[in-house]
């Protein structure tokens, strides 16, 4: 008999697991509350895939292409400076060796499901509970089939938490655990030019940002930032930080939903901040949203017994540091080859493995996403004053490069 994880959560994280595991030689489970496969997310939006990353994704599909031909390169990192009293903007760092790749989070679920064998993941399944038997070596889970409202059990050797930054599993563990907002949120979009690839707002974008196709762009104004960068098939993805009191959350989700007055509103701003050619870029975009920028401080654990974190469950972060998939994929292959190496006879080893692998590296690039996320929205630090990049020396910016993010080359031993 093969052992049997059951997964919680079919996003990227769990997906990942999913593929991880099976090589691992486990049976796999992945419960997903969403009732049908994701074929575009309303606030799904663009990604960067470190080289890391691709190799192991490479590795769990079919044809190894597929990754590059629904992806773009991001060659090149680039903090530009903007003053919007003078209209002007100018390079403050440039990394043209980045050799990370763009992907829309769809398309990369998509390609991540695809190569799955069937029926792993029972969409429509939420989950409800578990229950860990009282000699560690199995787990109950609780789940409810929402198109029949009928309650099912399901048994495995180990329950994975892919469940997200407000992970329920966790909480079971962590009651008293809350995430730290940032300070700001983010406003999203992805502007679609597909059929207006000649249009002036295309011709003039291009225009502003000459590497598009290859550059991932970081626009740093006073206590605010931008993020800007092209996606396959003719989209542009765009990230605009603005820094406000924490809004109150309706629902258990950190994407907030806006009405038509927030986003007139944001657009009215945008101007005041941004240059027109990227203004007219938000404008134009349909259905912008809104993410509350939360994380947590480093856990001390992400597992128990029989019960595994992963992704944004085990380390809730800031995006600044392009990290949260990035550490959810290898979080995947890194509890994949504990559990091969180790065998299901010896699960608590290949847990203890998988964590004293991990949360020292995610631990550093969490708190290194969080500290660069405040420089650059102008935010105070213990040891460092409101960044302007107006007034900056040299010594102040480089920090916000991506390169400086801890183990950023960084190959676990076990994958080599």
């Amino acid at each position: 008999m093969k052992p049997k994880a059951v997964a919680v959560g079919g996003s990227i994280a769990g997906v990942s697991c999913a593929h991880a595991l099976i090589l691992a030689g486990w049976d796999v489970v992945v419960l997903e509350k969403t009732c049908e496969p994701i074929k575009g997310s309303p606030t799904g939006a663009g990604l960067g895939l470190d080289p890391l990353s691709q190799r192991i994704i490479q590795s769990w599909l079919d044809d190894p292409e597929l990754l590059y031909s629904s992806t773009l390169p991001l060659t090149i990192d680039m903090n530009q400076a903007r003053d919007s009293e003078k209209k002007v903007s100018w390079t403050l760092t440039r990394d043209d060796n980045f050799n990370f790749r763009a992907a829309h989070w769809a398309d990369l679920h998509g390609l991540l499901y695809n190569a799955l064998p069937p029926n792993i993941i029972l969409w429509g399944h939420l989950f409800l509970s578990f229950c860990i038997s009282e000699d560690k070596t199995s787990v109950k889970i609780k789940a409810k089939v929402l198109q029949t409202d009928e309650e099912i059990e399901i048994v495995g050797d180990l329950l994975v938490a892919a469940d997200g930054s407000l992970s329920s599993i966790r909480q079971s563990f962590l009651p008293g655990l809350k995430l730290r907002y940032s300070g700001y949120c983010a406003w999203r979009g992805v502007f679609d030019f597909s059929g207006n690839e000649n249009s002036e707002t295309v011709v003039g974008i291009r225009s502003s940002y000459p590497e598009l196709g290859k550059c991932l762009y970081f626009d740093l104004g006073s206590e605010t930032h931008s993020v800007f960068y092209e996606l396959p098939n003719k989209r542009l993805n765009w990230i605009w930080y603005v820094n406000q009191p924490e809004p109150e959350l309706k629902r258990n989700s950190v994407t907030m939903k806006v009405s038509s007055e927030m986003i007139q509103k944001m657009h009215r701003e945008a101007e005041k901040v941004w240059a027109p050619e990227f203004v007219r870029v938000i404008q134009e975009t349909k259905d912008p949203f809104l993410n509350l920028i939360y994380d947590t401080d480093p856990l001390e654990q992400i597992f128990w017994d029989n019960v595994v974190l992963v992704g944004d469950a085990a380390h809730p972060t800031t995006p600044h540091g392009a990290r949260s998939t990035n550490m959810s994929v290898l979080d995947a292959a890194v509890l994949g080859k504990c559990l091969a190496k180790n065998g299901a006879e010896n699960l608590q080893a290949a847990l203890r493995e998988y964590q004293t692998t991990r949360l020292p590296v995610v631990s550093k690039q969490v708190l290194h996403s969080r500290r660069m996320g405040r420089i650059k929205q102008g935010l105070v630090l213990p040891d460092h004053e409101a960044f302007d990049p107006k007034n900056s020396r040299s010594e102040d910016y480089q920090e916000v490069q991506q390169k400086n993010m801890p183990f950023f080359d960084d190959v676990p031993l076990l994958l080599i």
